[in-house]
């Protein structure tokens, strides 16, 4: 990493950490303490800890599923509605069939899952494609759509038939992921997660497939000029967005909650289009980046729970992250014009 690229991301740091003490003192709260249970909540227990990977597993798959999208120039709002296409269809899949031996089930629902997502997300890019219109509407309306499908899911063929709650009935322990490191959640999601991240960065970065879309996304013009067919690309690139998403969907339904439920995602979608923006597109970057997020999370759940600070710290926290990474120019003309002087 080069001098100023540290500086960058020094300076980044540096503020976040001031913004975030100076909210800790506008809510009366000690900073060093507030630090001590953040840090504690994430390598106080083996609990704590692993809850980090839970979490960030399915945020590493709907922000690479961003990335993808965004690198094509396919700007896809829509990971929260793919996402809960693939956990219904998940429960579908795992609820339907208690014939199919479990294994089999969890394959299914990994496949089918992907699919749903995918041919979520499809709507959207055939709109584009065909007839222009932009894809960032289309995929927020899309969203609406998915969870309140959801929503009639849980009410009406997938409820529970020996409950009242909106619910499906818990899946059964044969057809879903077994726990890894039990009493903790720690499931096989995260290694699916970090499989697909893998896979993303072969397919960008060592494919004649993703150098084309990322020509597509870079330059349409060049790239049509070049014989490289713009609409065949969105369209992929769409597929594998929402497909990714729907894949979260999946390892929600069958490795955390064992069951689908309304607000099952907890704007884990939206959060991906944040993780996708921090990240710059980049698959490596999409994983440092969930993580990361996902442990300020379960840090500001323990300075929460210990010392009454609201963790909504943490999502004005990420805003002002957001924005210093976008503004990272800013940083870069400073450097600029210091080293000059």
């Amino acid at each position: 990493m080069r001098k100023q690229q540290l500086t960058t991301v020094f300076m980044t740091a540096l503020i976040a950490v001031a913004a975030c003490t100076g909210l800790m003192l506008v809510c009366g709260v000690n900073p060093a303490a507030a630090y001590q249970m953040f840090f504690q909540g994430i390598f106080g227990n083996l609990s704590g800890f692993c809850e980090i990977f839970i979490k960030a597993a399915p945020l590493i798959l709907t922000g690479l599923g961003c990335a993808v999208a965004f690198k094509t120039g396919f700007f896809n709002i829509g990971a929260e509605g793919q996402f809960y296409m693939g956990a219904v269809t998940a429960a579908w899949i795992a609820l339907s069939f208690p014939q199919v031996p479990g294994p089999a089930r969890m394959v299914l629902a990994l496949l089918l899952g992907f699919a749903a997502g995918g041919l979520w997300a499809l709507v959207a890019a055939v709109m584009k494609a065909r007839f222009g219109i932009s894809e960032i509407i289309v995929t927020i309306m899309l969203n609406y759509i998915a969870l309140n499908f959801t929503g009639l899911a849980v009410r009406t063929f997938l409820m529970d038939p020996a409950g009242s709650v909106p619910q499906s009935a818990r899946i059964e322990a044969g057809a879903a992921f077994k726990l890894l490191m039990p009493p903790t959640r720690l499931n096989a999601g995260i290694f699916i997660a970090l499989a697909a991240v893998l896979a993303v960065w072969f397919l960008l970065e060592k494919t004649t497939f993703g150098y084309e879309l990322k020509v597509v996304g870079f330059n349409r013009r060049a790239a049509k000029c070049n014989g490289i067919s713009v609409m065949k690309n969105i369209v992929f690139s769409a597929f594998l967005s929402g497909g990714l998403a729907g894949l979260a969907g999946v390892i929600e339904v069958l490795g955390v909650q064992k069951k689908l439920l309304e607000g099952i995602s907890s704007d884990c979608g939206y959060t991906a289009v944040l993780v996708a923006l921090m990240a710059s597109n980049h698959p490596a970057g999409v994983l440092v980046a969930a993580v990361g997020f996902a442990a300020m999370q379960i840090g500001a759940n323990s300075m929460q729970r210990q010392l009454g600070i609201p963790s909504a710290i943490v999502n004005i926290l990420t805003g002002l992250v957001v924005l210093l990474i976008l503004g990272k120019s800013m940083f870069n003309a400073l450097y600029k014009k210091t080293a000059k002087a």
